[in-house]
């Protein structure tokens, strides 16, 4: 992985005006996660700083379980699956939280083994609201964060004052 590939990584991801409501710039990774070489380099990036350090990758839906996914295969650890409510059968533990536009609730199954050091992954780190209730979460099942990593941060809506520190690759 070099610089001109992350470069041109971040070149792929899109801005799309008032999606999902007017007023909010949706930023689109389809792109990124279509092209092979872009989607690796993203992905080692993405872990290079926690290697060796969690047990298990926690995915946040939707475009976290893509690069979750990956981290997995690559690193031959497990996925915790972080859903939306209502789409587990049995969750373990559930979080409320505000979003840039609304609010929601996500849920974890009963896999983590206590004390298990956890990797927390999700496409873009906004209000922090997601990325803050997944920590919560993984908390609540008795399992431990040991960091939390994003393919692009959006800076001016303050995130990171909710979450803490937080791996970005981008920043907007």
């Amino acid at each position: 992985m070099t610089q001109s590939d992350l470069g041109r990584a971040q070149s792929l991801i899109t801005s799309i005006p008032d999606y999902p409501e007017p007023g909010v710039v949706f930023r689109d990774i389809s792109p990124l996660l279509a092209d092979g070489p872009a989607m690796r380099a993203v992905t080692e990036a993405l872990i290079e700083p926690f290697a060796g350090q969690f047990d298990i990758v926690g995915g946040l839906e939707a475009r976290g379980f893509l690069f979750a996914g990956t981290i997995s295969a690559m690193t031959g650890v497990g996925i915790l699956p972080i859903r939306k409510a209502g789409k587990l059968p049995r969750p373990a533990a559930a979080v409320s939280y505000t979003l840039e536009y609304g609010t929601a609730t996500i849920e974890g199954p009963d896999v983590l083994k206590e004390g298990e050091r956890v990797l927390l992954i999700d496409d873009i780190l906004a209000t922090g609201g997601t990325l803050t209730a997944a920590q919560s979460l993984v908390a609540d099942l008795g399992a431990e964060v040991i960091g939390s990593a994003v393919v692009l941060e959006l800076t001016a809506l303050g995130g990171r004052e909710h979450t803490g520190e937080v791996h970005t690759l981008f920043a907007e």
